[in-house]
């Protein structure tokens, strides 16, 4: 019996082998190949002699079965891949513990924390959801403010990047380039699938601007008009396709007004969960949380409110992790849990117009005419301003360079043109075409505000002191949260290398197995690999290297100096920190 066995085991295997031969070896892999080889002509003859000839033809027959089998099992696709992402605006990592938020701390230790993680500069929203959605730079998207000038749009005054308006003007004017580099839910739908954005905040719009819904097309994308229309963008109670609200308010009544941001988020997350989610779990989907960022303004750091908003923020990733295991799509997801940027009080507020037109300047945040030579369209961004002086005047540029370094409120200051005791606008990467001529960060420092948090700036005129902003390279501006976890992340570990928003686009384009246009022309973020379950063994024992770019400049009164420190893995560049000062002779 066990001969028999035996030699039917051979034959089996041998009859397999000359069928697969002749009609089916593309369906099995090069290591059976290697064990049918062991198969020699002498067991098959010992087959012939134990088995009758009729039954040939019905082993072959079962042979082809088997062969068929395996072919069938060698064509089972593995589970699709999805990736949520998951922004809580404005929420610093110092922040994240278990009393606070439990159930970010779960997953956090289910997957990996990256504790040194950056935000791109200006440390603000748009700036940083772009930079998120494409996987570059603000001077490679184009996008390098919250607020900017752009005189072809509005000649008057600045614009805010992200409203429905200016996106499509802008899109519109540029032939579909206002972002000049496709997003992760363009090339998802470019690659035919499906996408899911909701926002509380009018961000989502940068994300994914819908062609077929406004008269412009999108960063020279061609998107099969299908895939864009099951493809559907919430963004503060208005969507893309402009119908897709319809339902969402019927269910959920209209979007609570500013001012409700606790509320804001609910209703946001349900409309994630419940209507974008309705036919399952699309490939890729991001969730938009306007808290902390919005209560944290209103307070600062610390406050109470500030950490019942994060609670708050909580417990919407909570809502996401349950419809996930609902929809019994948690094993094959990947999530992402990021900030766009981290958090300050503001220890002065300085009235920038007042200072300089006392000074001598022009200085203006809106035109109430033509503007003219030598004035200055001032954009404030919080922890940073932007200069704009009409017809880029050389001698007034370089005056208001000087008088800001010789100030007690100037961080950094950054300029187009080459000039002493700067850097250029291409060292914190937001060189571009529509560019200003100045750009400020605040001075900073590490003082404790009134809740016992680090973190303490100078900031325009829009906000007072004692309340809470951003977008200066202060170290509690430029480092943010990032957490992932899923079957992709390696479990309970923490990544020191140097990490940034720019990484999130090339690491969940590899993920999903989409081939990204930036990967051709050069992005600029890396693929987070060392964090993942199956590392590149190109980037194991990757190092990082850190650098301090200094620029002086000495007045008959004293010096100026700043400084601005830079972290590097590969190719990739990271803002860790910046700062100056004007130190009086003595």
């Amino acid at each position: 019996m066990n001969r028999s066995c035996k030699v039917f085991g051979a034959l089996c295997l041998s009859e397999l082998r000359w069928r697969w031969r002749v009609e089916s070896h593309h369906y099995c892999s090069s290591a059976a190949t290697q064990n049918l080889s062991d198969i020699d002509e002498e067991m098959r003859i010992l087959a012939t002699q134990v088995f009758p000839e009729r039954w040939m033809s019905i082993l072959a027959s079962i042979v082809c079965v088997l062969c068929a089998l395996c072919a069938s099992a060698a064509e089972v696709p593995k589970p699709e891949r999805h990736v949520v992402v998951v922004v809580w605006d404005g929420m610093r990592p110092d922040f994240v513990s278990q009393e606070n938020t439990p159930a970010l701390w779960k997953l956090a230790n289910e997957g990996v924390v990256f504790r040194n993680h950056h935000a791109v500069y200006p440390s603000a929203t748009n700036v940083n959801g772009t930079a998120i959605a494409t996987g570059v730079y603000p001077g490679h998207s184009g996008l390098i403010a919250n607020h900017d000038y752009r005189p072809e749009i509005n000649s008057r005054k600045s614009v805010d990047v992200e409203i429905p308006a200016v996106v499509e003007k802008g899109d519109e004017l540029s032939g579909g380039k206002y972002i000049s580099i496709p997003t992760i839910a363009e090339i998802v739908q470019h690659a035919g699938r499906r996408t899911a954005i909701a926002t509380a905040k009018t961000v989502g719009l940068l994300l994914d601007r819908h062609p077929f819904d406004s008269a412009a097309p999108r960063s020279g994308q061609v998107v099969d008009p299908s895939h864009a229309k099951n493809s559907v963008t919430v963004f503060a109670g208005e969507s893309r396709p402009r119908d897709a609200l319809n339902p969402i308010v019927h269910a959920l009544g209209p979007f609570p007004p500013f001012g409700q941001h606790t509320e804001g988020d609910k209703w946001t997350t349900k409309a994630f969960t419940d209507f974008l989610w309705k036919d399952g779990v699309p490939v890729f989907s991001l969730l938009w949380l306007g808290d902390p960022d919005l209560t944290q303004h209103g307070s600062a750091p610390g406050a109470r409110p500030a950490l019942a908003a994060i609670k708050s923020s909580d417990e919407n990733l909570a809502a996401v992790l349950s419809a996930l295991d609902r929809q019994g799509a948690r094993e094959t997801t990947d999530v992402f849990v990021v900030s766009d940027h981290g958090f300050s009080t503001i220890e002065r507020s300085v009235d920038l117009r007042k200072i300089l037109n006392d000074a001598g300047f022009t200085a203006k945040t809106e035109f109430s005419d033509e503007p003219k030579p030598g004035e200055i369209m001032l954009v404030g961004n919080g922890g940073t301003v932007l200069f704009y002086v009409v017809n880029h005047d050389a001698p007034v540029t370089r005056r208001l360079v000087e008088f800001l370094q010789q100030s007690d409120f100037a961080g950094v200051i950054f300029t187009k043109e080459p000039t002493e005791g700067t850097f250029g606008l291409d060292q914190v990467k937001i060189e571009c075409p529509h560019a200003p001529d100045i750009v400020m960060a605040f001075r900073w420092n590490d003082s404790k505000n009134q809740f016992g948090v680090p973190g303490m700036i100078d900031a325009d005129w829009q906000r007072g002191a004692g309340k809470g902003t951003h977008a200066t390279l202060s170290r509690f501006d430029m480092h943010n949260t990032l957490i992932a976890a899923g079957p992709d992340f390696r479990r309970g570990y923490t990544d020191e290398l140097p990490s940034g928003n720019v990484d999130l686009a090339p690491t969940i384009l590899r993920i999903l197995g989409i081939t990204s246009p930036q990967s051709a022309s050069g992005g600029d973020g890396r693929i987070l690999s060392e964090a993942m379950v199956n590392t590149d063994p190109a980037t194991a024992g990757l190092k990082p290297e850190t650098k301090m770019v200094e620029a002086t400049k000495t007045f008959p009164r004293g010096t100026w100096q700043q400084s601005l420190q830079i972290s590097r893995v590969g190719s990739t560049e990271y803002l860790d920190e910046g700062n100056g000062r004007f130190e009086m002779k003595r």
